[in-house]
């Protein structure tokens, strides 16, 4: 959180838009014969032959979506293409592109968008992403990157939230509510640090969660995973408002009830102990925190034995009739209506 005083700051102006775009991008490698033409003419060029193509766009803004008294740029830069290839891989599809577009106050020196960009292609290396494009602009409010995602998908692979039918098992990967408690302990310790700014905090026991937060993985793995296990979900989506606002959005979108049953709600011991020291409920921070990236989807009943012995995968529930409404199982047996209370854009 301490601000090294003596880094060199090159000022935005002294290379100009295209001088920029050249610089930031130079160290991207184009790795997907799909890509005709990436950075350098008036626009790309795709060929996707017979494949599908599928498209998302997210746009994070400072102080709305992120905070960088604690979170680095390189982080950021990580983040911002996570984010994005998550919606792709929870269409069932292969990203393999992105645009990058920036728009950046003139607080922030070449440096720091160098770091913005080392986060971007570390990213794009990992996950085998094409930087085919973009825009750099100034702005008056601190720093926003809007990115977009291309991906492609074979034939009738495509897997929508529309399509869960009663009976369907509901199954979700990894675990959830770690992304929000690590973002409660930075909020936490930001807190400390403007009070007594010589205070270094202690983050060694949380190291899970916060990387949860500042270092999010899109779960590319889980796609192949369900492809090398010949299981098609009937429906998917990505964690990222809250496990219960996804749940309805799966539960309206395919016109179907749920029962989600707690206990069977994943959890990492590091959130356990963190929700006892908050004391904040698990289950509630599992519904509603957000972030995770994990991929929430429905199988039919009948490939349940091909996913039950994997310890990335566990399912939580199963889908109902619409009449039956979509409820939270308790440990006690008793059932609660879900209701959507995780991230919301535009509430003041």
């Amino acid at each position: 959180m301490i601000e090294d005083k003596n880094q060199q700051r090159t000022p935005l102006s002294e290379l100009g838009e295209f001088a920029l775009i050249e610089h930031l991008t130079k160290q991207f490698n184009i790795k997907h014969t799909s890509t005709v033409k990436g950075i350098g003419d008036d626009a790309a060029i795709l060929n996707f032959e017979d494949n599908k193509i599928v498209v998302t766009t997210d746009l994070l803004i400072e102080n709305v979506h992120f905070d960088l008294s604690y979170m680095p740029l390189k982080h950021l830069g990580y983040k911002a293409i996570m984010v994005n290839l998550s919606d792709v891989y929870a269409m069932n599809a292969t990203a393999t592109q992105i645009t990058v577009s920036v728009a950046v106050s003139n607080r922030f020196p070449l440096e720091a968008l160098e770091d913005l960009y080392a986060g971007i292609e570390t990213a794009a290396s990992l996950y085998n992403i094409d930087l085919i494009g973009g825009d750099t602009t100034s702005s008056t409010t601190g720093l926003l990157i809007s990115v977009t995602a291309i991906g492609e998908v074979d034939g009738n692979d495509e897997v929508y939230r529309s399509g869960a039918k009663p009976n369907d098992l509901l199954v979700v990967s990894g675990d959830l509510g770690a992304a929000y408690l690590g973002l409660q302990v930075l909020e936490r310790e930001k807190e400390v640090y403007k009070v007594n700014p010589n205070n270094q905090p202690d983050l060694e026991p949380y190291t899970y969660i916060i990387e949860r937060q500042l270092k999010p993985e899109a779960r590319k793995d889980i796609v192949k995973l369900l492809k090398d296990l010949e299981v098609k979900p009937t429906s998917m989506i990505d964690i990222s408002d809250g496990l219960s606002s996804e749940i309805l959005h799966i539960c309206r979108q395919s016109e179907v009830g749920c029962d989600l049953y707690e206990e069977k709600i994943p959890l990492d011991p590091q959130v356990i102990t963190v929700c006892e020291e908050f004391n904040i409920d698990s289950t509630t921070v599992a519904l509603n925190g957000g972030e995770d990236y994990e991929l929430l989807f429905t199988i039919s009943p009948e490939d349940y034995p091909k996913i039950k012995a994997n310890p990335s995968l566990t399912v939580i529930g199963h889908m109902v009739d619409n009449s039956m409404g979509v409820h939270l199982v308790t440990r006690v047996g008793s059932k609660i209506p879900l209701k959507a209370q995780g991230w919301k854009n535009f509430t003041s």
